[in-house]
């Protein structure tokens, strides 16, 4: 269990973690010299059972709030402290504020000092105490009076933290990825870097490889050693403490605020949406354009506020907000965030992250709002087959599973859904049959507007029919509606099953000319103009001929006038797939170049060919297989 201090400055919490604990966490010289804590304290309390529980002591100056922040974010338990002889104090108001946006409702409220105040002063106290707890998560929280200096009520509150620790159930969801938010970074003789802070999710173990985030180079880091609740271990837990020894990294590379993570759920972003309560306490709504300080694990970045669901946030409302931030952060669906103002002098609102992979563009939209409503239920796999219910677009299964902080997303039941490489796409069936609906209809419409052809290309019908529907989850559909019997396809056009495409006497002869000049231009292609000059033909007939030829997939056109018969192209096609079944899993120009025997520039044409087609997809400089493309497959040319 994780506990962590808040209060008003001088009312006694360093003091106490100290009569607790025996460890004094103000380290710093200039903490010495002052009498104030500056920075996050740290202690361990053992329990009867052998655990420990952590102390996490935070400062209580208001200059210092962004700090009580980091160390808030992640406690099981809150102590929050009232000085008998001060009382209710501003910094009380707002780290109860904290507290209480930060969903932390388990803890306890200690009269501290209670030795230097008359029962009278203690009782008129507590009036004040419960009037402040009032509507806060802390409302049912139990006030205990302590005197660290004489050791007064610190037996019932050591007993009051062992109870709670025993009855306090394992943080984290099955299957939930490695997460530590990083608040210290130091290096030690003979370990190396160490970055210690609370870990929200998961496990890890030595030997384990980790990468930090936000960080442009996502470096693999190897766990070299493990501390947990101040004890050496070889695995550390969601709810703990933890300081992991890091190999690969030097300690001026780590910051307060980046995240040490498992590299399936490494991401960052600078735009997140969000579920916001402003504070009762705040004076004025809250509204689009509101410049905060935006507050989450333990960093702190300014931002832009954009309420979505209404037209501002009135105090003690919530409201669906989107949060554009100035710096990348990490963050993942459920993170609690706080907001304060510009100035950063009072505490406004707080919440919690329901997308880090927030849209730029239709975030207003009734399917937005559709897609945020289903993403606040509270499990992930109904969040997942309500998001893929309310998605007319489908879902992006590996994106949601890195957002949810899981290593693989939920088994879903029914649906359409395709995995290519690292990626997964899932689309509901209602939302695949609208598609199918709508893509046979315009199927339909073309063949009534242009009768002489086969039909459109896969591409041009997509860019018609569905252009925002993600590319795989539309060779998807495809393919799931010639399994149906519902489509035909021939090469990369498309067509109803029923409409077929006739040449002409003249065009058939041309066909037979060509067919053996194609086979011997091989792997090289014929142009239109050299086919017409061969066979006699005008060039004009020639292309209009060659033309309706690859319309019906007949041929293929590599780039304008540029045509290979069927035979070549799937030979081509072949030797890509072998090259993409190697070690790298990719095709190179160059190793395509060479297995063809082409030039860089035709085998460069051939490969974009491919990519258009739907057989390849391009990743930078490189060509990678389609894993549900069927094209030039022999089962293919056999229909």
């Amino acid at each position: 269990m994780i506990v962590g201090t808040a209060g008003h400055i001088d009312h006694g919490k360093t003091t106490l973690v100290r009569a607790l604990t025996g460890v004094d966490t103000d380290r710093l010289p200039e903490e010495k010299k002052r009498g104030i804590s500056i920075e996050l304290g740290y202690a361990f309390l053992p329990t009867p059972t052998g655990e420990r529980i952590a102390f996490i002591d935070v400062p209580g100056h208001e200059r210092l709030v962004h700090t009580m922040l980091a160390g808030a974010t992640g406690i099981d338990f809150a102590l929050l402290l009232v000085a008998a002889d001060d009382g209710v104090m501003p910094q009380t108001r707002e780290h109860l504020a904290v507290l209480s946006l930060l969903g932390i409702s388990s803890g306890a409220v200690l009269i501290t000092k209670c030795d230097r105040a008359s029962p009278e002063r203690i009782a008129l106290l507590r009036s004040e105490i419960a009037e402040l707890l009032a509507g806060s998560s802390l409302a049912l929280a139990p006030v205990l009076e302590v005197a660290a200096t004489t050791g007064q009520g610190l037996d019932a509150l050591r007993q009051l933290l062992f109870d709670v620790a025993a009855r306090l159930p394992q943080r984290g969801a099955a299957g939930a990825a490695f997460r530590l938010a990083i608040d210290r970074a130091f290096s030690l003789d003979g370990v190396g870097t160490v970055v210690t802070g609370t870990v929200h999710a998961g496990r890890v173990r030595i030997g384990d490889e980790l990468t930090l985030t936000p960080d442009v180079r996502g470096s693999m880091l190897r766990v070299r050693s493990l501390h947990a609740q101040n004890a050496a271990v070889g695995e550390a837990l969601a709810g703990q403490r933890c300081a992991v020894g890091l190999v690969g990294i030097a300690k001026d590379e780590v910051a307060r605020g980046q995240w040490l993570v498992d590299p399936a759920v490494r991401l960052q972003t600078e735009r997140l949406d969000a579920r916001l309560q402003l504070w009762p306490a705040e004076a004025k709504a809250l509204r689009s354009g509101a410049v905060v300080h935006v507050h989450i694990g333990s960093k702190s970045v300014m931002g832009t506020v954009a309420v979505l669901s209404r037209e501002q946030l009135e105090p003690g409302g919530e409201a669906l907000v989107q949060l554009l931030l100035r710096e990348p952060v990490a963050a993942w669906r459920g993170d609690r965030i706080v907001l304060r103002d510009a100035n950063a002098s009072r505490t406004m609102a707080g919440g919690r992250v329901l997308d880090p992979f927030a849209p730029t563009r239709y975030r207003r939209t009734p399917e937005r709002l559709a897609e945020l409503a289903a993403l606040q239920l509270p499990e992930p796999e109904a969040r997942l087959q309500a998001l893929l219910e309310a998605a007319p677009l489908g879902v992006d299964l590996a994106r949601f599973a890195a957002a949810e902080g899981l290593r693989e997303p939920p088994a879903l039941a029914a649906a359409l859904q395709v995995r290519e490489g690292g990626s997964a796409w899932a689309l509901a069936d209602a939302a695949a049959e609208h598609w199918a609906g709508l893509l046979l209809q315009r199927l339909a419409d073309y063949h009534q507007r242009q009768p002489e052809e086969l039909g459109p290309d896969a591409g041009r019908l997509r860019r018609v029919c569905a252009p925002r529907l993600p590319e795989p989850l539309w060779l998807a559909l495809l393919a799931r509606l010639r399994a149906q019997g519902r489509l035909a396809q021939r090469g990369s056009f498309v067509h109803l099953p029923a409409h077929g495409v006739q040449l002409s006497a003249a065009e058939q002869r041309i066909a037979q000319k060509v067919a053996p000049r194609l086979a011997e231009a091989g792997f090289e292609g014929a142009w239109a103009r050299d086919l017409a000059r061969d066979s006699g033909e005008s060039e004009a007939l020639m292309r209009s001929t060659l033309a309706r030829l690859a319309q019906q997939g007949e041929l293929h056109q590599v780039v304008k006038n540029l045509y290979y018969g069927a035979p070549q192209i799937h030979k081509l096609a072949d030797i890509a797939r072998g090259l993409a079944a190697g070690p790298e899993g990719q095709v190179l120009a160059a190793g395509f170049r060479d297995a063809t025997g082409l030039g860089r520039k035709r085998a460069i044409q051939v490969l974009e060919y491919f990519d258009r087609v739907g057989l390849l997809r391009r990743v930078g400089d490189l060509h990678k297989l389609r894993a549900d493309s069927r094209l030039f497959l022999a089962e293919e040319r056999a229909a």
